[in-house]
């Protein structure tokens, strides 16, 4: 969906800023390549309209960052670009290339370039885990994807086994999906690679280090990758991209939102255009009361907007709008050592004891309280009594940690 102008970000991706590479009143048409950079980690921005580009400027949304965005206003012809056509993927390596060029990203909400992180050595690794717990609560963009297009889920699946010699894969899907288990199980079943497994519904249950010592019993050491351990995840969203990209060769410019909160009229899951804006989702799906707070992300992790002309984004899954009688902030009050963040802390990190590190800027204690582990689930915050900005803080000390490692030459 996408009546009126998309605005693009050219950061849509961990990693380095694309660079605009059309110009104002240049004409696209769909999948045209309009953001591209020459650094490594990177992903390509591709346009998901045909029509011409009004505007070429800068922009700041709820991430606080200065980003170049690119504007088009849609013609309603939806011409495809010449350049959209199946790739010719022979080998892994060939797959990797071809991903270069797709736009996709991670789709669980960490949007790091696809092609970079499978361009991995396999030597070591012995299983693909497809994470599917979809633990947010409220989002379920992930469910109606594994219920759509298990097909495409599938294809990207088996390729990937079959080009890079991995011998088995695990879809991870927590047990409140039930239709989504029965289904994959039903259609894995002359599949031998590849399996379902099922979690108990846990948050954070789809966090990548909590999954995967769910699922294998492995911990991944501090400073390590999940190769170390012999693993590869994906999100599902991510293979259901990856298969309909082998398919048509489309690159990544529409993804599945869920869009509900008590402020919506008709809840409900969204295919939309990257870069349609926050705005229009809303109108289409209804607002029932004015809302006073959106969320793009989920109610624990995800950033809150006060512009609604912001576009929605490759790497969110979820859009969340919340009425007059959403609660309030309640009061802070004096920690009462009580223990239940840490007690609750998924990576077993002492939330209370970093947040006093942080606040007396003690760089050594943050790096012997492990802070670089956090995953920011919001778990701590969420069940603090005391009512303590718990995560944010431990987040801010962990960039306070990462940036005295760079200046030391040590990250």
């Amino acid at each position: 969906m996408a009546r009126s102008s998309v605005v693009l970000p050219m950061q849509q991706h961990v990693g380095s800023q694309c660079e605009p590479l059309v110009k104002r009143r240049a004409h696209v048409d769909v999948g045209t390549r309009v953001g591209h950079s020459q650094a490594r980690t990177t992903a390509d921005i591709f346009s998901p309209v045909s029509g011409t580009v009004m505007e070429v400027r800068d922009a700041f949304y709820a991430n606080g960052r200065a980003d170049k965005v690119v504007v088009i206003e849609p013609d309603g012809g939806q011409t495809v670009d010449a350049s959209v056509r199946r790739p010719q993927v022979t080998d892994y390596a060939s797959l990797v290339e071809a991903l270069k060029h797709s736009g996709i990203v991670g789709l669980g909400g960490a949007g790091f370039p696809t092609a970079l992180k499978m361009d991995a050595d396999f030597a070591n690794i012995d299983l693909w885990l497809v994470n599917a717990a979809e633990c947010e609560p409220f989002i379920s963009s992930d469910f109606r994807e594994m219920l759509e297009h298990p097909h495409d889920i599938l294809l990207g699946i088996q390729t990937c086994l079959d080009l890079s010699g991995v011998p088995r894969a695990l879809i991870c899907i927590e047990d409140d999906k039930p239709e989504a288990i029965e289904l994959l199980r039903r259609l894995c079943a002359d599949r031998p690679q590849i399996d379902v497994h099922v979690l108990p519904s846990r948050y954070p249950q789809g966090a990548s280090r909590v999954l995967v010592r769910t699922v294998t019993g492995r911990a991944v050491p501090r400073g390590g990758h999940l190769t170390d351990v012999g693993v590869m995840l994906f999100n599902v969203t991510t293979m259901s991209a990856i298969g309909g990209f082998l398919q048509t060769g489309m690159p990544l410019i529409r993804r599945r939102i869920t869009v509900t909160g008590d402020a919506v009229a008709r809840p409900q899951n969204l295919e939309v255009c990257i870069g349609a804006p926050i705005r229009e989702v809303l109108a289409h799906c209804g607002i029932a009361r004015e809302p006073t707070k959106v969320i793009i992300g989920g109610p624990m992790m995800g950033k809150a907007q006060v512009n609604l002309d912001a576009p929605i984004v490759r790497q969110e899954s979820g859009l969340l709008a919340f009425g007059d009688h959403t609660p309030t902030s309640a009061r802070t009050t004096a920690c009462i050592r009580c223990g239940t963040c840490i007690n609750s802390c998924p990576m077993m990190l002492s939330p209370m004891e970093i947040q006093r590190a942080y606040r007396c800027r003690d760089v050594a204690a943050l790096d012997a309280l492990m802070v670089d582990l956090c995953v920011e689930c919001g778990t701590c915050s969420y069940v603090c009594p005391s009512h303590q900005p718990l995560t944010p803080s431990v987040g801010l000390a962990r960039r306070m940690l990462k940036a005295e490692r760079r200046r030391e030459g040590r990250g």
